[in-house]
């Protein structure tokens, strides 16, 4: 059912903005440090895992699919309005957290990039190597 996506959502958010809250309070920042950014994690992992066990069908993908669409991209807005005022309180040590967090992101897209990539395929194969 819809409400089953819906459900597993508002748990991997509530679950998100803990975990960065937490985070927040022991690093001393008074704010939510990563919340949005560990629920949509939290969430593309468990949908993958509820997938490849079977345990989620169409329609509750439908629903998180839905929220997906809708929510999301307006809580990802706020929070990143409230993390650049933080940010440009914060000085020196906010500015190089974002930037090495850049950076990395930057660095892990090759790698990210090969997980889903079939090898068998792409042995021996390139361009203009079809009839050799």
């Amino acid at each position: 059912m819809v409400i089953y996506g819906v459900a597993l959502l508002a748990a991997c958010m509530l679950a998100g903005v803990f975990v960065g809250e937490l985070l927040g309070k022991l690093l001393g920042v008074q704010a939510n440090v990563g919340g949005v950014g560990f629920a949509m994690l939290l969430l593309v992992v468990l949908c993958d895992a509820l997938i490849r066990r079977g345990r989620m069908n169409a329609v509750t993908q439908q629903g998180v699919l839905f929220w997906s669409a809708v929510y999301i991209p307006i809580v990802v807005a706020m929070a990143a309005t409230q993390n650049v005022v933080a940010a440009v309180e914060g000085g020196l040590a906010a500015f190089l957290a974002g930037a090495l967090a850049v950076v990395a992101g930057l660095l892990l897209v090759p790698a990210i990039s090969r997980i889903g990539r079939s090898d068998a395929g792409t042995q021996g194969e390139g361009p203009g190597r079809e009839g050799a």
